[in-house]
């Protein structure tokens, strides 16, 4: 498959949702629109019982594509920031469960196929982390929220302030992920415990699952609504293109 998302649905009702973005699913508005629209279908599909939803590369996602934000006019901050509240929303409140198999690295914005889901299962090479703070960059209120609602007081702050990653171990310790698997058996894993959340009555599972989103979800789609995100008045500032510059040719 070329496609940056693909889903494939076996017998039993489980979709697969792979995202395929080559090389590192970096995000920009398309590819986040386009994993809205495909769970807003899975959504409503009365065949689909529950998604996992992993990647086709060799990681989860490395986040908010840095090479495309240097160039960014303040209409397309603005843009970027709208979808990453918006299309997170969508994923936050997916009423059917939503089983992550983190067959790689998920950091920055990447790490929200992690918050977003009901239960992750990682490999244990796979790296977890919050790295605005390194680009010298905000968060928007969708992700903020998600993050306040979905991570411990503890693994909020050591992520957010530290910028730095974590292994699958210490991300097990601190509740980012529920259980670590080898490679071979990811996927195997994830889609077991698909089939058994799958399971349970799902008008009842969708209820209590917007029961425990809800206060966060309030809050990120009234600042849709009004257009209040703080973000929207700028997202980057000389700090934030000069941090992108440093990372950037780091990476190199």
């Amino acid at each position: 498959m070329t496609a940056p998302v693909f889903t494939e649905l076996t017998n039993d009702g489980i979709a697969t949702l792979t995202l395929n973005r080559a090389p590192v699913n970096a995000l920009v508005p398309s590819f986040l629109e386009d994993i809205a629209k495909t769970l807003d279908i899975l959504a409503t599909d009365k065949d689909v019982k529950a998604v996992v939803l992993t990647s086709a590369l060799k990681v989860l996602s490395g986040g908010f594509d840095l090479k495309a934000a240097k160039g960014l006019t303040s209409a397309e901050e603005m843009d970027i920031v709208d979808h990453l509240n918006a299309d997170f929303a969508t994923m936050y409140a997916f009423p059917k469960p939503l089983i992550t198999a983190a067959n790689g690295a998920a950091i920055a914005g990447g790490l929200f196929f992690v918050l977003t889901a009901d239960y992750t299962v990682a490999i244990p090479q796979a790296k977890f982390g919050l790295a605005e703070v390194r680009v010298g960059a905000n968060f928007p209120v969708g992700p903020l929220e998600i993050a306040r609602d979905a991570l411990s007081p503890l693994a909020l702050r050591r992520l957010t302030l530290s910028g730095n990653p974590i292994d699958a171990a210490d991300a097990k310790t601190l509740g980012i992920i529920d259980e670590i698997a080898e490679p071979e058996a990811l996927m195997n894993r994830a889609l077991t415990v698909a089939r058994d959340y799958a399971e349970n009555p799902p008008l009842a599972y969708a209820s209590i699952k917007t029961q425990l989103r809800q206060p966060a979800l309030t809050i990120i789609r009234d600042a849709i609504d009004n257009r209040s995100d703080p973000t929207r008045g700028g997202w980057f500032t000389a700090e934030t293109k000069a941090a992108m510059a440093a990372m950037i040719s780091g990476l190199r």
